[in-house]
């Protein structure tokens, strides 16, 4: 068992430092990261300007202080169009730490969006949102810290002394462009029930991530595909389900479930608690599927204030060195609303 162990953090390290280079950083609360999620959602909100910061720590039972760390930072506002249609601006930053090697990327992009009512009225209505972004991201590793499989002594032993493959590598680190766009179309039926369809194309420009100058690996484009709603029961329950889709290169995985919601306070001062399930289902690169996680979800709204924690429980074959310990996230969400307001304008996000 120990070294087996030891052969899984082995790859567990080396995916950080380079297999990962092709896949995104990814959720389990991807509805307490909007722009996160499709550039579509910039400003789509019933307040006027929104707050938000994510945290993910992932396989930390393993990796302990090399353990994966992403955190995400966002800003956005809407602008009244007319008298039922917005425009919607914004800007994120997020970074992400991976492994043994410190596989770093940095991104920081602005966003903008337009929402255009379809029909209803000031309490009802559809609406179809176009949206948009573009950003700067920087890429870094530390070559030293690599790991290859020419210094393993075959015994389980690994020698830093022995011949590696780093000779094949001449940047460190480098910057690219990076573009996005995106299509929402949601419908609200009253202030507590709605219904949501979206997607997204990501890394239109698909840069070049080879760490070599000389070679060219292209940023695999990202498609995301998410929809969901809010659905009241009844006067102090509801469900709150949700999915998405992404479809990056080789890499393929669905998030789905639904929150519980409990409404706790009265009209005047609005109080919710939700406790979520749900399944995160990726592909195995050669063939076939697995469930990797099953996540457990917790989320506390009190007026404008959002709280999310989550907890991803690893089932997935990784389990036997993991203990079964997946991920933890933190989500703080804040809207600032102000004097405007023209009804129900959109889902509760």
């Amino acid at each position: 068992m120990k070294n087996f162990k030891s052969i899984l953090i082995t790859c567990l390290l080396a995916l950080g430092g380079l297999t990962l280079g092709a896949q995104d950083i990814h959720f389990s609360q991807f509805y307490l990261s909007p722009l996160n999620l499709n550039p579509a959602m910039t400003g789509v909100m019933n307040c006027n300007i929104r707050l938000v910061a994510n945290y993910r720590n992932q396989w930390a039972s393993v990796l302990r202080s090399n353990a994966y760390n992403t955190y995400s930072v966002s800003y956005d506002q809407r602008i009244p169009v007319g008298r039922y249609d917005y425009f919607g601006i914004g800007g994120t930053f997020w970074g992400d730490r991976a492994g043994e090697a410190n596989f770093s990327t940095l991104t920081g992009k602005l966003s903008a969006s337009y929402s255009k009512r379809m029909g209803g009225y000031r309490s009802q209505a559809n609406y179809l949102v176009v949206g948009a972004e573009a950003g700067v991201a920087q890429r870094s590793i530390d070559f030293l810290k690599l790991r290859w499989g020419l210094q393993h002594d075959g015994e389980g032993g690994f020698d830093p002394g022995l011949d590696s493959q780093e000779d094949g590598f001449n940047r460190d680190n480098f910057i690219f462009a990076d573009l996005a766009a995106g299509l929402l179309w949601f419908m609200v039926f009253d202030e507590s029930n709605s219904l949501y369809l979206g997607g997204s194309f990501h890394h239109l420009n698909r840069s070049n991530q080879s760490f070599n100058s000389n070679d060219e690996d292209l940023l695999y484009s990202r498609f995301t595909f998410h929809g969901g709603g809010e659905f009241m029961m009844g006067d102090r329950f509801g469900l709150v389900p949700g999915v998405i889709v992404m479809s990056q290169g080789p890499s393929f995985q669905v998030n789905a479930g639904t929150s519980f919601k409990f409404l706790l306070g009265s009209r005047q001062s609005y109080q919710a608690f939700q406790f979520g399930l749900w399944t995160r289902i990726s592909n195995k690169i050669e063939s076939g599927v697995l469930n990797d996680a099953a996540i457990l979800s917790t989320r506390f709204d009190y007026e404008n204030f959002s709280l999310g924690f989550s907890y991803d429980i690893n089932v997935s074959p990784l389990r036997t060195a993991s203990n079964s310990n997946g991920a933890f996230e933190f989500a703080l969400a804040y809207k600032i609303c102000g004097l405007e307001r023209r009804g129900v304008y959109c889902p509760n996000f």
